[in-house]
């Protein structure tokens, strides 16, 4: 139990520490986002830096991580073991993508944009919510 509220701080912190890193970084402002997918446009790369920095604070993060044998709240590190590209991950990656194309949001930033106190987030989420629902359906289906 003591281990379990211990992850749910841990878990909370992080993710206020990811929502205040992507407001600063403004990746929550959408038309930030569609100017960097806006390749034949007036493309902005602010969010290619934001994403370099993520990845080389990931690489060396983790040279450090899993060099435990075990994380400090867990029993064995969860890290994915399948190398294969499946139509299912096609298709998801490829839904992924037009979500983010059309709303400017991928998940984190759209619930970061929530405290923004306008629509788009909230439509995002809404919308976020019935894909999950949608998905859960069909899964229980197979």
């Amino acid at each position: 139990m003591k281990q379990l509220i211990k992850q749910d701080f841990l878990a909370l912190g992080s993710g206020i520490v990811f929502g205040v890193g992507l407001g600063l970084s403004q990746m929550i402002d959408r038309q930030r986002v569609l100017g960097f997918l806006d390749l034949a446009g007036t493309w902005d790369p602010t969010l290619l830096f934001v994403l370099a920095g993520a990845v080389a604070f990931t690489v060396v993060a983790f040279r450090f991580v899993l060099r435990r044998k075990t994380p400090l709240l867990a029993d064995k590190f969860y890290v994915p073991s399948r190398n294969d590209v499946d139509s299912r991950l096609v298709l998801g990656a490829a839904l992924f993508g037009i979500g983010w194309g059309l709303s400017g949001y991928c998940p984190g930033p759209g619930i970061t944009a929530l405290v923004l106190g306008s629509w788009n987030p909230v439509l995002f989420v809404l919308a976020l919510i019935a894909g999950m629902f949608a998905f859960s359906y069909y899964e229980a289906r197979q």
